[in-house]
């Protein structure tokens, strides 16, 4: 029997929004009665009242975090209740996968089908995990001599501040939530204003899952007040920050000013693409490519948004790209074949025009899009755009662009591909497609990235660690890694009498 399919434009009309802080394990208005706009970008219209949190409210966050670590009633439940309590609230994120789904469409604007099938299985199956870690995780005996025995071991910090974009914002969300959570610390989560519905949410489920008042608290509002007064709380222990590069300096000269707090930030990224002539699958790199460009509107970090083409196959490889960008025409997000949805909002519309139009004028040649997408819908929608024929010193080559927009760049040789894949202040992805299995080898490692794809592009497991070199960041979300970060290592040395 088939599943009707359900009609998203009249559970949209029907959705009733709720943007009150969660503070204590209790829905509070911000302490000036202060709310902004929560506009959606599929029709530019409003979709309800959020409070504007500041620096009161984080005070209040911040305090209810506190006291609930300090009074262990988190961190000092044994890991397996701990365990059984993440794993409720992944199911809880699974039970209400519509609700949840539909909501991160309305509010960042990407296809439904993709929420409902990525970020919401994907963001319970990373609590879960963590769950899961909990008791999995050992600590050390070091190798001293007979008369001492040094433990070592890891402990919550205390109080985590996370600031997640407005990209992913219930994926990023869940990748500091869940080792942050897993290893006993308290969380106070400032969501990006552009998309705080999802974080709020989740709070809820959280208490619904068992979870106790004030571990996990969540404060919308502006980056300048709620966020900046965040990193710069002198309780706070640590900050999780995904976003710009420009904000990531911020958050270490916020750490500076206050508590020395640790700070952990996963940035831009320009990735490059390496696609040599002996790659065995042409059609499969494209559409490879093409999907991994345009998938949540190219607004990912990861983006593959440089792509390096041998010249021999040049030309036949960009009409094979350009082939792929009817399948991603700009659609509505709630009907469930679109598969390129809306930017987050009209700023970032005008963002990405803006660098379509720097690169014509700076003599790259645009094979396709290159326009606003659907203006009739009142939303913020831009064609799948790929340029031909830039270089590697282009501002659409150089700078992150957050749309779809993709950058053809030919080269010569393997050095030549290697020393301009490298020559980006980025470095969160990359990839190689080659059949010699020698050169896969030799170019991945010395391609300057945190993750490089051999012949794949995108392909990722909760398993495994995400973030990247240089400008675009440090530390790692994902994996058992993630958990380090949230917590103080610990020697406790113990003489031994002989």
């Amino acid at each position: 029997m088939n599943t009707p399919t359900p009609d998203w434009h009249a559970r949209a009309a029907a959705v009733s929004i709720d943007g009150r802080c969660l503070i204590n394990g209790r829905r509070v208005a911000s302490t000036n009665s202060q709310t902004f706009d929560c506009i959606s970008p599929l029709n530019g219209k409003v979709l309800g009242q959020i409070a504007r949190g500041q620096l009161a409210d984080i005070d209040l966050a911040v305090a209810a975090a506190r006291r609930a670590f300090n009074a262990r009633t988190w961190a000092g439940q044994a890991p397996s209740a701990r365990k059984k309590i993440l794993q409720a609230f992944a199911e809880k994120m699974l039970a209400h996968c519509d609700e949840l789904a539909l909501l991160e469409t309305l509010d960042m604007g990407k296809p439904i089908k993709n929420s409902l099938a990525a970020d919401v299985p994907g963001s319970a199956n990373c609590i879960a995990w963590y769950g899961e870690a909990i008791d999995k995780v050992y600590g050390e005996i070091a190798p001293t001599g007979d008369n001492a025995l040094a433990l070592i071991d890891r402990e919550p910090m205390g109080v985590i501040g996370v600031i997640v974009p407005w990209n992913y914002p219930m994926l990023m969300a869940a990748w500091k939530l869940g080792p942050a959570l897993a290893t006993g610390n308290s969380v106070v989560l400032k969501p990006s204003e552009k998309s705080p519905l999802t974080a709020l949410r989740l709070a809820e489920l959280a208490l619904e899952a068992g979870l106790p008042e004030g571990v996990f608290n969540v404060v919308p509002g502006f980056g300048h007040e709620a966020g900046e007064a965040l990193a710069l709380h002198m309780d706070v222990d640590a900050i999780g920050f995904t976003g710009s590069t420009r904000v990531g300096r911020k958050m270490l000269e916020y750490a500076g000013r206050s508590n020395l707090k640790r700070v952990y930030n996963e940035l831009g990224g320009k990735s490059a693409n390496l696609i040599f002539a002996d790659c065995d699958d042409l059609q499969r790199a494209a559409e490879t490519a093409a999907g991994s460009m345009f998938y949540n509107q190219g607004e990912s970090c990861n983006a593959p948004s440089r792509l390096f083409v041998q010249e021999s196959i040049a030309d036949e490889f960009v009409a094979r790209i350009v082939a792929q960008t009817p399948g991603y025409a700009a659609g509505d997000p709630l009907d469930a074949n679109t598969e390129l949805g809306a930017l987050v909002d009209v700023g970032q519309m005008n963002v990405v025009l803006g660098y379509i139009e720097a690169g014509k004028n700076e003599g790259a040649k645009c094979v396709a899009g290159g326009v606003q997408a659907r203006p009739e819908s009142g939303g913020f929608f831009v064609a799948p755009t790929v340029f031909d024929g830039c270089s590697n010193d282009m501002k659409i080559t150089r700078e992150e662009i957050f749309g779809p927009v993709l950058s053809i760049i030919r080269f010569k040789d393997e050095a030549d591909a290697i020393a301009m894949a490298n020559d980006s202040p980025y470095g969160l992805n990359a990839a190689v497609w080659s059949g010699n299995l020698s050169r896969a080898h030799r170019v991945a490692r010395a391609l300057r990235a945190g993750t490089v794809h051999v012949n794949s592009y995108d392909e990722d497991d909760i398993t495994v660690p995400f973030g990247g070199y240089k400008q675009s960041g440090n530390g790692r979300d994902k994996s058992l890694h993630a958990m380090e970060k949230y917590t103080e290592l610990k020697t406790t040395w113990i003489r031994i009498d002989q």
